[in-house]
């Protein structure tokens, strides 16, 4: 078997983590297993960088819709990572890519090819691109202050199903096309200095590669801007941001697109060899994919964390007309659907808490129900939802169901039924049925949770414990192959699978639930 070392880079929200792995090379058949991780180094941003003053990775605002990060915070973030892998573990890279936070923007002056282009290995990074940078702050997948921007482009494309259908998603406060109109509203002599508008991933893979990255087809899909289906820059969605963006934009490209070599400045100062391919970046959900090893149509990811966000691979392009959900494009070149549900964990510890139970107890609480809960619903809305769109908290009870002491256990029955109901009602859209979830999350290693999911869903569930999947994903991108390899085997949990029986009585509940919903929701 032909192996190699790669190496995949994250910069995420509150640090910088990469990873090297050995695994199949680009002439891989596609169905084999990456070895192992054989170096893991991460910094982070708040502690190791407190010279930009970041809270939770992003600089403090009075006006908490603002989210911006430093661009040179990062870079410094860059060279230290590639300190602490050290040129012993750097000169067997073979390849390397970046997973970056998706949607976030960053805006360079017309020097910046050159500078990219003379790195010199005697300075730091960030010192040699800051005079390049049009903008000192890069907006984050945390600003939400473009309201007006969302709704005047979405207007211009004719609505949000128009909108979605055209970019594979409704304009949001993060997405970067709202992003770069309000910069060039609120900045216009800010704005006419810039002439290349890169992604954190391109941004990342510009300085890797010593030249003006591409945008890669996943992380160009969380813009506003790429027609979904044709994966090019949309001539109505440009037009509708802000006149003048196609020139700013760089090219589109496959997720497997090699790039160029690594710069010379990444050789001489830290030993990769000057051989080193540098892959294209991508944005952290579809490298999360890879990293838990999601390659076909048919497999699904289910992360249980404080949101419970689900996401797949489609084998067409397929739109939610409620312009709730998204769809990207994975690293496999398939459509990526992703849709977050704000009342993950929030509103299971919410109802843990409300009876005086820990989690052992609420485990308990789930076994000693039946499944269906006699017939006893919720819609968990005990914070403003995201799908289906809720703007005000508010938990509805049906068939029965009480805030009770007396019906401690069917209250935890139902929030986690509610929640599983309601995540395969809308994802009813996807057109693709999951045969197999990955789950990933705290909540994940918890027995009765997944049986309840694999139920509802009807499909297997497979727990998987992996830390820092976006970054491993990244170091099994930059194999450059189109089917990425498996990430090394180790980290499964329980597994649970559907029950033919109980799954019977889940899909006769669907509709009531459905008919809750509508009637809720509006």
């Amino acid at each position: 078997m032909n192996r190699a070392v790669y190496l995949g880079i994250d910069v995420g929200t509150q640090s910088l983590t990469a990873i090297l792995v050995e695994a199949p090379g680009p002439d891989g058949d596609g169905e084999d297993r990456a070895e192992g991780i054989t170096s893991r180094v991460g910094v982070h941003y708040d502690t190791e960088l407190p010279q930009y003053g970041t809270v939770n990775g992003q600089l403090p605002n009075e006006d908490p819709a603002i989210g911006r990060v430093p661009p040179c915070m990062w870079l410094e973030a860059l060279d230290l990572a590639f300190e602490r892998l050290g040129a012993a573990a750097c000169r067997d890279v073979r390849g390397v890519s970046v997973s970056g936070q998706q949607h976030g923007s960053v805006y360079l002056r017309p020097g910046a090819e050159a500078a990219l282009q003379s790195l010199t290995p005697t300075q730091g990074l960030a010192e040699q691109i800051e005079p390049v940078l049009a903008r000192a702050e890069a907006p984050i997948w945390t600003d939400s202050a473009t309201t007006r921007e969302c709704e005047e482009i979405r207007v211009e494309l004719g609505g949000a199903t128009a909108t979605a259908e055209l970019t594979g998603s409704d304009t949001f406060e993060r997405f970067t096309g709202p992003q770069i109109r309000r910069f060039a509203r609120a900045e216009p002599e800010a704005w006419a200095g810039t002439a290349h508008v890169c992604l954190v991933s391109s941004f990342v893979t510009s300085v890797l590669a010593g030249r003006l990255a591409p945008i890669d087809h996943g992380d160009g899909s969380g813009m506003n801007l790429l027609d979904i289906r044709r994966r090019e820059w949309s001539d109505a969605a440009m037009a509708a941001t802000v006149e003048g963006l196609r020139r700013r934009l760089p090219p589109t490209c496959a997720p497997w697109t090699v790039v160029g070599p690594i710069a010379p400045y990444f050789a001489s100062r830290y030993g990769l060899p000057a051989s080193a391919q540098v892959v294209a970046g991508s944005g952290d959900n579809p490298c999360s994919l890879v990293g838990v090893g999601v390659r076909e149509p048919g497999e699904a990811v289910l992360s249980l964390g404080t949101s419970d966000t689900y996401f797949g691979l489609l084998k067409e392009v397929t739109v939610d007309p409620e312009a709730n959900g998204h769809v990207f494009i994975a690293p496999s070149g398939h459509p990526m659907s992703l849709i977050c549900f704000r009342n993950g964990s929030l509103a299971r510890e919410a109802v843990r808490d409300r009876y005086g139970l820990d989690w052992p107890g609420f485990d308990a609480a789930l076994r000693a129900t039946p499944p269906g809960n006699d017939g006893m619903m919720m819609l968990p809305w005990f914070e403003p939802e995201i799908v289906p769109r809720v703007t005000s908290p508010h938990v509805h009870r049906l068939g029965g169901l009480r805030d009770e002491s007396e019906q401690t256990a069917w209250n935890c029955r139902a929030v986690v039924e509610g929640q599983f109901l309601s995540m395969r009602l809308n994802s009813e859209w996807m057109a693709t049925r999951p045969e197999r979830l990955v789950a990933t999350g705290g909540a994940s290693r918890n027995r009765e949770l997944l049986q309840i999911a694999a139920d509802v869903l009807a499909c297997r569930v497979e727990s998987l414990e992996v830390s820092d999947g976006a970054a491993l994903g990244a170091a099994l991108r930059a194999t450059g192959r189109r089917i990425c390899p498996l990430p090394p085997s180790g980290g499964d949990g329980p597994t649970a699978e559907p029950r033919t029986e109980v799954a019977l009585i889940y899909d006769a509940m669907l509709p009531r639930y459905a008919e809750a919903q509508r009637l809720a929701a509006g």
